[in-house]
């Protein structure tokens, strides 16, 4: 039986629900036909032009991105313009965009998140900063290693379980330090620092940390950080949703994740001294 958009969002937002977004966000369908069939979904990152030629190279009829595409409102969307022009290419093929950003970090079992968590063995999760409205969603993710390790292997284990960039994994703290509670949170999650601290976590795991707030973490004998590429972070959620809407859908979609690597950093010089 035959799938429409109309039925794939439905089931994207029962799972990725739209309320557990930031007022700021952009969420949700972004352009399609909600009466066209969908055979074969596309997950990625991020909607830039080179994953836009996957879509067209596959034949998808849906791509599924956890960063928007629109942040800040538009009034038009010129074919003359690089974001208006991935929409009219996606309109052309016949593919409908849908997005799910922090709705996807905070959502529950198939999220951003717990996906991140999962990469890297956690078990006995739950949410740095819990949602109002349901105590298992919310920000980040607080959970143990199976057994104890050293911040120079727990960054090693990092490594190995994410996506490689050309920014790699940097670690803050004593490398022998022992690791065994780990926060993660995908995306850009310095502002929970506090929130991993007072949970008690050995290390914060996140992305897009700055110098000044890193440093007095460390005078503070606060968590061990973890920096990666934002991308990174993101990616482990790609396969876990594109699972969940395939059994949502009771198989009636072909499912896939770009292994294209979005990470808008491409080189990277110079070595510890």
């Amino acid at each position: 039986m035959t799938v429409t958009l109309g039925e794939a969002v439905a089931a994207l937002e029962a799972r990725y629900d739209p309320a557990l977004a930031e007022d700021w966000d952009a969420v949700g369908l972004v352009c399609g036909d909600p009466d066209d069939p969908v055979e074969r979904v596309l997950f990625a990152v991020d909607p830039v032009a080179a994953v836009v030629d996957e879509v067209v190279g596959t034949g998808a009829q849906l791509l599924v991105t956890h960063h928007p595409l629109f942040l800040t409102p538009v009034h038009g969307v010129p074919a003359d313009d690089p974001k208006g022009r991935l929409v009219h290419r996606l309109v052309r093929a016949g593919a409908g965009l849908f997005v799910a950003h922090t709705n996807a970090d905070r959502a529950p079992d198939s999220g951003v998140n717990d996906a991140l968590a999962a990469a890297l063995g956690l078990t006995g999760t739950a949410p740095l900063q819990p949602a109002a409205t349901d105590p298992r969603a919310g920000l980040g993710r607080v959970g143990r290693l199976p057994e104890p390790v050293t911040l120079a292997e727990f960054t090693e284990r990092v490594a190995a379980a994410l996506p490689g960039t050309a920014g790699g994994v940097r670690a803050a703290g004593d490398p022998g330090r022992r690791i065994e509670t780990v926060a993660v949170c995908g995306g850009s999650g310095g502002s929970l620092l506090p929130a991993a601290a007072a949970a008690g976590a050995d290390v914060l795991l996140t992305s897009d940390l700055r110098h000044h707030p890193a440093s007095e973490a460390q005078e503070k004998l606060g968590p061990a950080l973890c920096d990666v590429a934002h991308f990174a972070s993101e990616w482990p959620w790609l396969p876990v949703a594109a699972d969940v809407l395939a059994r949502d859908l009771s198989g009636r979609v072909e499912v896939a994740v770009s292994r294209r690597r979005t990470d808008p950093w491409t080189m990277h010089a110079g070595a510890s001294r």
